[in-house]
């Protein structure tokens, strides 16, 4: 499987890089159900990105627990801040690594930049910052990625299982995920209704 590092490296930018993916009706894989996908990187080599609607029932408390970055008497006292950053589902592929998409006001050795604005980190520092309040401005935990070899994603695109839209960093944060699917199909100007009325018809 393609990672970002290794796409991002080669200097192409695919035409569905900063985009969303937004997932039709007839999605066979269960796991992209209703899915909005934010596509980090895409190149010849294949394609990386992050379902940002799904939610995830691990708390923040809980990683810092399992990073022993804090003990178990010292959980109570997180600051509800703290203990209310969002952390989603990321994709099926890697599910026990974390991945911090965030705005790029926050900067390590390690962070790589997605788009103009925002940056991808998956190293336990931001994770301590995050912690202390010392994070980026706006980000969000993900726990795996959604990844495409070379021209899957393409195929899949022609086989109307994806429509593709300019990606809206406000939705990426905003953290009413059950409203995502609808408000990223509202930014084509499309009702889901229309959708399914378009189901089984090419």
């Amino acid at each position: 499987m393609v990672d970002l590092q290794s796409l991002k490296s080669k200097g192409e930018r695919g035409f569905l890089d900063g985009q969303f993916l937004i997932a039709m009706p007839g999605m066979a894989d269960s796991n992209f159900a209703r899915a909005v996908v934010y596509i980090c990187a895409h190149s010849t080599d294949g394609a990386m990105g992050f379902i940002i609607n799904q939610p995830q029932r691990l708390s923040f408390v809980d990683i810092l627990l399992h990073l022993k970055l804090i003990g178990e008497d010292d959980a109570i006292m997180v600051p509800e801040t703290t203990r209310s950053f969002p952390i989603q589902k990321g994709g099926p592929v890697e599910t026990g690594r974390g991945f911090v998409l965030h705005s790029d006001d926050y900067l390590t050795q390690s962070s790589i930049p997605v788009s103009d604005e925002l940056c991808l980190t998956a190293t336990v520092d931001i994770i301590r910052a995050i912690s202390r309040g010392r994070g980026p401005s706006r980000a969000t935990l993900l726990l795996g990625y959604a990844g495409w070899s070379a021209g899957q994603l393409e195929s899949e695109i022609a086989a109307n299982g994806w429509l593709s839209c300019p990606a809206d960093e406000s939705l990426i944060f905003d953290r009413d995920l059950d409203g995502k699917y609808n408000r990223a199909l509202a930014l084509m100007g499309i009702h889901p209704a229309m959708l399914s009325m378009e189901v089984g018809h090419s």
